[in-house]
């Protein structure tokens, strides 16, 4: 190869003019997408914010946390995507470029009609944000999963159950969903209380602690817990419910609280609260003769009843 044709190449001004102009567009396009990108978020969750307090468009926390994360992936995917096109069309002369973005779209439908199942998440995706059927921080059931939702995204959906593990759905799975942070929840404890108190008695203590737990969780409690009475008959007890309604995600506190007071008022009121013991009774009378009823009359050795016995 002709080095001197090589260093005339390389050493030729025009070559490094036209060179050197593409570099500049190319960090220049970096740069600007970069920048497009944190002012398009900084500039997306201002709007989300004022939203929330705005009197056109009101968005409340919940839908403010999960359109937030969305909002960032779609502005992501669109400036990288802007980016690679003016990049491409930087380096490449127009018709090598045509044919290769002809090429990715018939990739990219070829891909579609492989990816039906891809399709149909991003979907549902949508329909489950426009509808809003559940927000990030909502507690739901879908199929056999349960737990609180820590993303929504347009293809799948992670849920935390109580135990800390994270199940990942996508969500075109997703046939029924059932939302328990929506509107009020109850709080429902049943207490078993024996049948030699005194009904009226254990009445009155239970609507005494009620009243004092209605008043400690004033905040979470929507309406008063009330005493409805006796609601089933036991083998050895009667069950006396107490209903309460609370904000979303509080009825366990609020349960769990109702059974540690009544826990307490019972033992400071001496109510029993039934439960299964065993009685082991020993009778010390005197000696019964052989023949008598109930005592086992003596076999000779090697009989049939006494080698079963033996056994």
């Amino acid at each position: 190869m002709d080095t001197t044709y090589l260093q005339r190449y390389l050493l030729d001004p025009a070559l490094w003019t036209v060179w050197g102009g593409r570099l500049l567009k190319a960090v220049l396009i970096v740069l600007l997408a970069r920048l497009l990108l944190v002012y398009g978020v900084r500039l997306a969750e201002r709007a989300l914010t004022q939203a929330r307090h705005g009197n056109l468009l009101v968005i409340d926390d919940r839908r403010s946390r999960t359109l937030a994360p969305l909002t960032r992936s779609i502005l992501r995917y669109f400036v990288d995507v802007v980016a690679v096109l003016s990049l491409l069309s930087i380096f490449l002369p127009p018709e090598t470029l045509q044919p290769i973005l002809a090429s990715a779209g018939v990739v990219g439908l070829a891909v579609g009609f492989g990816a039906q199942s891809l399709v149909r998440d991003i979907i549902s995706g949508f329909f489950i944000l426009y509808e809003d059927q559940f927000a990030v921080g909502d507690y739901i059931t879908t199929g056999s999963y349960t737990g609180v939702v820590e993303d929504l995204g347009l293809r799948i959906t992670r849920l935390r159950d109580f135990s800390g593990a994270v199940h990942v759905v996508p969500n075109g799975r997703i046939e029924a969903v059932t939302n328990m942070s929506r509107g009020q929840m109850r709080a429902l404890v049943d207490v078993g209380v024996a049948y030699e108190e005194s009904l009226p008695r254990v009445l009155e203590v239970l609507r005494r602690v009620a009243a004092d737990v209605a008043q400690e969780f004033k905040e979470v409690i929507v309406a008063d817990p009330e005493v409805l009475g006796v609601v089933n008959l036991g083998p050895s007890a009667m069950d006396i419910r107490i209903l309460a309604q609370t904000r979303p995600m509080e009825q366990w506190g609020v349960e769990r609280a109702l059974r540690h007071r009544i826990l307490e008022a019972f033992e400071r009121e001496s109510i029993e609260i039934p439960y299964p013991r065993q009685v082991f009774l020993q009778g010390r009378g005197r000696p019964e003769a052989p023949g008598d009823p109930g005592t086992p009359t003596p076999r000779a050795a090697g009989s049939p009843e006494s080698e079963i016995g033996n056994l």
